[in-house]
């Protein structure tokens, strides 16, 4: 999937997660416009992140990704989604905020990998 489809995708999960989850928000834009922007932001930032230290960190966590059969990777993709809120935080107008703990941001990573699938398989395009 190419980079621009990504984004898309990566949006409209974390719309959906925004909408499902009081401890997500989403903040920052005055108007409709500003919070699109402000929604691919957040969307281009997490999946920049995502191409950028997810593999790093999945090729130095590789011995337990083997061990728990790629269950690890539900752990990657929330420390992947507590960057992207930390990165997000140091900006401070706008950004990605979650309340609660360990357990929302495995919560939402889980909830949000599997948005980002269904979405993928709607989204027309070359399939990998």
């Amino acid at each position: 999937m190419n980079l621009i489809a990504r984004i898309v995708v990566t949006s409209l999960a974390l719309w959906i997660c925004d909408l499902i989850f009081d401890n997500l928000e989403i903040y920052g834009g005055n108007d409709t416009l500003g919070q699109i922007l402000v929604v691919l932001a957040v969307a281009t930032i997490f999946s920049l992140v995502s191409m950028i230290v997810k593999p790093i960190v999945s090729l130095i966590s590789l011995p337990l990704l083997i061990l728990t059969l790629g269950l690890f990777y539900l752990l990657i993709n929330a420390f992947m989604l507590w960057i992207t809120t930390w990165i997000t935080s140091l900006v401070g107008d706008w950004g990605l905020e979650i309340e609660g703990g360990f357990w929302w941001y495995l919560w939402i990573a889980l909830i949000l990998a599997v948005l980002q699938t269904v979405i993928g398989w709607v989204i027309p395009g070359k399939r990998d």
